[in-house]
């Protein structure tokens, strides 16, 4: 009988090891089909099996999986997007191709450009940011004035808050317009630049499986004018009507943009005028999201995926009721790292979960502004959230490291 394989296309830094460690419990033996695979260091560590294949190339990628079906049996197929998040609408395409269990392609390449996404949950009247899509400057700058300043620049396709930022002034305005519109960027198709209301109030995330909200957590951002993550939390202290009301927008999203198979993420911020919806993924969130959602709820969304993916039975009981919180280290220069210190007798604090580090010394850093300029984190957890809180910031404390500048370059 031949062995039960699990197609993975792409990879992903955190989600990607835990996919590999469910499967492996489950009986399953991981591939990874990426045009690259030597971006994930968890391949060759691990001695995970990986094809090379242009996984932008739809008939590339289903005859690379065609002739892995000579030797496996494969029993399922599921991604990760790293900027491109395309990848989840390949994945439905060749679920669809191999009769498969997956998302609805149409579905997901409608969620994935974020104008689609925004005009689908306009008409359903779901509460969203004022919005415009722009192709050049003089357009992003008459749109800017429609809405009115500050607003939200972001590229319409793409994730991990990669060239979002928010724009105060016309100053900022145009540099960041011209960013986006430079040489810099590679766009699949013409630029198209979303200009968007700044939504502002507390800023939560809604894991969703099928049509069931699993958890909702609270996310904590650095000071504009980029958005990088500083802060999860599960769960977040809500009212009981402001949980409904979460819960009511979140499920109104699935049925507008045709969702409901799988795992969706929803962000939203809570308003003067209540929930506003900035973008729904569809999706499982990124690390370390998954590890929260279990150590909080009990529910382990990557093993649950997984089996929804090969066709087996879900279990999305929850069977924990703890505050689970993650910090990201973020560095607050450009340099090189010359030692960073205090993981491990960070680790050993009671309710301590994990400790994490990205880059290892002597790596140079050059923030982006977005999800890439973490180099590492901590996770704890407790049974209340003020005791979580105390937990992260007694560890995040014991962590220190050292910078250096790059040298100045001179003419």
């Amino acid at each position: 009988m031949a062995r039960k394989a699990l197609i993975l296309v792409e990879g992903h830094r955190g989600n990607g090891p835990l996919h590999v460690q469910a499967a492996q419990r489950l009986g399953l033996h991981p591939i990874t089909l990426s045009a690259d695979p030597t971006r994930y260091d968890y391949l060759a560590a691990e001695s995970i099996e990986a094809v090379r294949v242009d996984t932008d190339n739809l008939d590339a990628v289903i005859h690379e999986c065609s002739r892995l079906h000579d030797t496996y049996d494969i029993a399922g197929i599921t991604g990760f997007a790293g900027d491109d998040e395309s990848v989840y609408a390949t994945v439905g395409k060749l679920c669809r191709h191999f009769d498969l269990p997956g998302p609805n392609p149409a579905s997901i390449e409608r969620c994935c450009d974020k104008f689609d996404q925004r005009q689908v949950l306009s008409e359903a009247g779901v509460s969203i940011p004022a919005y415009r899509v722009a192709a050049n400057a003089t357009e992003v700058e008459s749109f800017a004035a429609e809405i009115g300043l500050p607003v939200i620049l972001k590229p319409v396709l793409g994730s991990g808050s990669i060239g979002v930022r928010l724009c105060r002034n016309v100053d900022e305005l145009a540099e960041h317009t011209t960013y986006l519109l430079g040489g810099k960027r590679i766009w699949r198709s013409s630029p198209r630049i979303l200009v968007e209301e700044f939504a502002q109030g507390p800023h939560y995330c809604i894991e969703i499986m099928g049509n069931e909200v699993i958890g909702i957590g609270a996310l904590d951002f650095s000071r504009p004018p980029n958005f990088v993550c500083r802060e999860f939390t599960y769960p977040a202290v809500l009212t009981d009507y402001e949980y409904d009301s979460i819960v009511d927008v979140s499920l109104s999203c699935l049925r507008a943009l045709g969702l409901g198979w799988g795992p969706t993420n929803v962000e939203l911020r809570w308003t003067k005028r209540g929930p506003v919806v900035i973008e729904v993924n569809p999706r499982l969130p990124g690390s370390p999201c998954p590890e929260l959602v279990q150590l909080a709820y009990g529910v382990d969304l990557v093993t649950e995926h997984i089996k929804l993916v090969i066709g087996a039975e879900w279990n999305l009981r929850r069977s924990r009721s703890e505050t689970a919180a993650a910090r990201f280290l973020v560095p607050d220069r450009d340099g090189t790292l010359v030692w960073i210190d205090g993981d491990s007798r960070a680790a050993a604090l009671p309710g301590v979960v994990e400790v994490k580090l990205y880059i290892e010394p002597k790596t140079p850093i050059v923030r982006q502004g977005d999800f890439r300029d973490c180099i590492g984190h901590i996770i704890a957890a407790s049974p209340c959230p003020a005791k979580t809180d105390s937990i992260l910031q007694h560890a995040v404390n014991l962590i220190s490291w050292s910078i250096t500048p790059f040298p100045i370059l001179r003419e």
